[in-house]
């Protein structure tokens, strides 16, 4: 039996529905494996079957409290249970009656138990109406519920001819609206909303509404049904005129024209493409169907269609998002490239977290053989993508970037449309290869075309002048490459994402020989490591005294030079009926296979002189040491400049010279020798070219000590900029110069002390062994390179 107070409240077991709600009348089952839900139903049979059935807010929640329980609620009577498997129990109820869910009384009992207040039939009519005016307001809103449902069911007839039939015999308008809220498929929340509405006039509004909503639905459903119906019935009446028509032209001979229209007609309907470009194409072969097989324009107009349907417009490939696969490939495929790896796995890490996020422009920038191109192909396979590459050296027509006008003989689509259509999807990765080495002339300006492929916010609607439909290129992961930045626009350049890929080290050099090169030519050349072995001292002999770049394509040449020598000695060995013995190349028998040294260190001198001091350059190829030699000599105070410098370093060594006799007078030199002696700077290997600012240090040291008599000490180098007050500016290309300086055996580097960030990037492997001094001016610079520059305080 339920516990009951004074004021007519009962404290009654409860369940809390998820999902559902029971209204007053209705025989339902539902399944509850909470434990809190068992607990409250085996409370609710031993005090004689009444529990109360209240619906959360929220499904979710697994132990609700009193806020996230609707208010009110339904007393329902239990009248059968069913135990299921994994602790689920069957419950099968009957509502008897609306009650206001007032509170939990007691939530530390193991089940929750509510204290509510029935509504009697005293709260459904407003107390000022007689009997027999609820009657008729029961009656006026019965036959207008009946109205109503009777038009719903017209539109589910399954449902509805059963239930008109048993709704026609209910008279009370309490259980009429009840009976007919728990039968129709209508939300939880709905139904809430009808319980909830204690007072008949409120509900039958609520469910008026609900049911005239429902009819409008039904309407427009049955509205769209027809339509499509009809659609498809004119379909099939097209197909068999299509087929009659086929049959007419193949009895006249001319099934072939009509054959290709099918075909396009047939690819078409299977192209995954836009309305607008469906459209364009179907009036392209309306076009092509009304024009004769044997005329010019016909053939024209067939490779038009053939190119549209080609282009892969909505067809993407799915990426890769396995972050761990993409480091994988990547470090397999190529040694060093950091920054690059990392631009690429940021992007993957973004494209995995947002499911969308636009894809990069990159611009990877150095020297030759750095392996910008090859990165590009393994970027590719690491995020699963479809590889296309366009090269651009040479480029100077802009109908290769944006296709020719189809109007022309012979027109066909620009490079980025072909190289879609030969990814067959509009997310490849697409490398423009040699960016820099583009050109111009009258046909147009290629750079100028470029700008719109490379811009985010305009690819979206990249136009090709031959396909003349939009394209939708903001899928496509552009890298380009290039060796230098010098000749790209500064618009275009603005709009790629520039990834500096600096020259390789020894040590890397060494890495990518023993991981990947000597692995290829052994193969190339038909060659196991059974056949032949190269030591590592022969593969670091071949680095240093062999080639002399920035990357490693020569060095992949010598490797090859190499292993072809042996696969003669092989061969040779066979014929001649000797036995094979394993071949191995070390740094004592090198020059066997490949002969003298090419190169040799410029190494540090061994003792300090006066007036040479070693600077620190750089080139296309990587770092150099220089020396920079300044003699004095009788003279009226010329100054002569040899060793083909540029301008640059011409006025660097004038404004060298003037800080050197700015400064005179505090180190007592006589202003006598400026004009009584001429000087001369030469910096040799005097057929290579020469320029640039970083040496100003290096020539205003020379000439102090050229002039002063003091010796340079032979194992520091310097680079720098100076100014005519003795300043010591940055400058560029640190990890080449740093890199040459440790290769010529020198103990300590003169760095600009703005370049100390620079530095910070550079790895600690190309500085090791080497210590680095920053330096503000030129009182620095000599103190540090002046072998007697202690003794006199500078």
């Amino acid at each position: 039996m339920s516990m009951e107070n004074n004021n007519g409240r009962l404290f009654l077991p409860a369940v809390a529905l998820r999902g559902m709600c029971v209204l007053p009348g209705a025989i339902i089952h539902f399944d509850i494996n909470r434990d809190k839900s068992i607990a409250a139903l085996e409370q609710a049979m031993m005090r004689g079957g009444r529990l109360f059935l209240v619906t959360q807010r929220e499904m979710d929640e697994d132990i609700p409290s009193f806020e996230e329980l609707y208010h009110v609620g339904t007393v329902a009577v239990v009248k059968q249970i069913t135990k299921l498997p994994n602790r689920v129990i069957r419950v099968l109820v009957e509502g008897t009656g609306r009650a206001a869910f007032l509170s939990l009384s007691d939530e530390k009992k193991g089940f929750l138990e509510a204290e509510v207040e029935p509504f009697g039939p005293e709260r459904e009519w407003e107390e000022s109406l007689s009997e027999e005016e609820r009657n008729f307001r029961a009656q006026a809103m019965n036959r207008q519920l009946m109205e109503y449902f009777t038009a719903y069911a017209t539109f589910y007839p399954k449902m509805g001819q059963n239930a008109v039939k048993r709704y026609a015999d209910i008279t009370d308008a309490s259980s009429l609206m009840d009976q007919m809220a728990m039968n129709m498929p209508l939300e939880y929340p709905e139904k809430q909303r009808i319980l909830e509405a204690v007072d008949l006039e409120s509900r039958y509004e609520i469910l008026s509404g609900i049911l005239t909503n429902e009819i409008e639905v039904a309407k427009i459903k049955d509205e769209l049904s027809k339509k499509i119906k009809g659609k498809v019935e004119k379909n099939q009446k097209e197909y068999l005129l299509r087929e009659q028509l086929r049959f007419i032209k193949e009895e006249l001979g001319e099934g072939g024209s009509f054959s290709d229209a099918e075909q396009f007609q047939e690819s078409l309907e299977s192209l995954n493409a836009s309305e607008e470009v469906k459209e364009k194409i179907k009036k392209e072969i309306a076009r092509f169907n009304s024009l004769s097989p044997s005329s010019s324009e016909s053939a024209v107009e067939r490779a038009y269609i053939e190119t549209l349907l080609s282009l892969p417009w909505d067809n993407a490939s799915e990426d890769s998002e396995s972050m761990k696969k993409a480091a994988e490939i990547l470090d397999a495929d190529h040694y060093g490239l950091e920054k690059v790896k990392e631009r690429i796995l940021e992007f993957l890490a973004v494209r995995c977290l947002t499911k969308k996020g636009d894809s990069p422009i990159l611009c990877l920038v150095g020297p030759p053989g750095t392996g910008k191109t090859s990165i590009a192909k393994s970027v590719a396979g690491a995020l699963n993508k479809k590889y296309v590459r366009i090269c651009l050296g040479g480029v100077r027509d802009e109908a290769e970037i944006r296709g020719h006008r189809k109007t022309y003989v012979g027109a066909m689509p620009g490079r980025l449309a072909t190289g879609l259509k030969q990814a067959g999807v509009k997310n490849p990765l697409m490398l423009l290869d040699e960016i820099d080495k583009v050109s111009n002339d009258h046909k147009g300006d290629t750079f100028s075309a470029l700008l719109e492929v490379l811009d985010s916010e305009q690819n979206v609607r990249f136009r090709d002048h031959y396909i003349e439909v939009p394209i939708d290129l903001s899928e496509v992961l552009f890298i380009a490459t290039a060796n230098t930045t010098q000749t790209i626009p500064r618009p275009l350049l603005d709009r790629m994402e520039v990834i500096e890929v600096s020259s390789y080290t020894e040590n890397e050099k060494f890495h990518i020989a023993k991981e990947h090169l000597i692995k290829k030519q052994l193969e190339v050349n038909g060659l196991t490591p059974s056949m032949l072995s190269i030591r590592d001292s022969a593969v670091k002999n071949i680095i240093t005294y062999y080639t002399k770049e920035a990357g490693v394509r020569n060095l992949e040449r010598k490797i090859g030079d190499i292993c072809r020598k042996a696969a003669r000695e092989i061969l040779e060995a066979r014929e001649a009926g000797q036995p094979v013995s394993k071949l191995s190349v070390t740094a004592s028998n090198l020059e066997q296979y490949l002969g003298k040294k090419k190169y040799r260190l410029d190494k540090a001198n061994k003792k300090p002189e006066v007036g040479i001091v070693r600077g620190l350059a750089w080139t296309s190829v990587g770092g150099d040491t220089l020396q920079i030699e300044v003699n004095r000599m009788p003279g009226k105070g010329d100054i002569d400049l040899t060793g083909q410098m540029g301008d640059v370093m011409k006025e660097s060594a004038m404004i060298a010279m003037s800080y050197v006799r700015s400064i005179s007078k505090d180190y007592k030199i006589s202003p006598e020798v400026f004009k009584e002696n001429d000087f001369h700077i030469h910096i040799p290997e005097g057929a290579v070219p020469k320029d640039g600012p970083s040496a100003g240090i290096t020539m205003a040291t020379a000439l102090f000590s050229a002039i002063t008599g003091q010796e340079v000490r032979s194992d520091v180098a310097m680079t720098g900029e100076v100014t005519l007050r003795g300043r010591v500016l940055p400058i560029g290309g640190l990890k080449e110069k740093i890199l040459a300086a440790k290769m010529a055996g020198i103990k300590e580097v003169l760095v600009p002390f703005e370049n100390k960030q620079d530095m910070e990037e550079i790895q600690e492997e190309i500085k090791q062994g080497i210590e680095i001094t920053y330096v503000k001016d030129m009182k620095e610079v000599l103190s540090h390179a002046l072998n007697e520059g202690e003794k006199h305080g500078y």
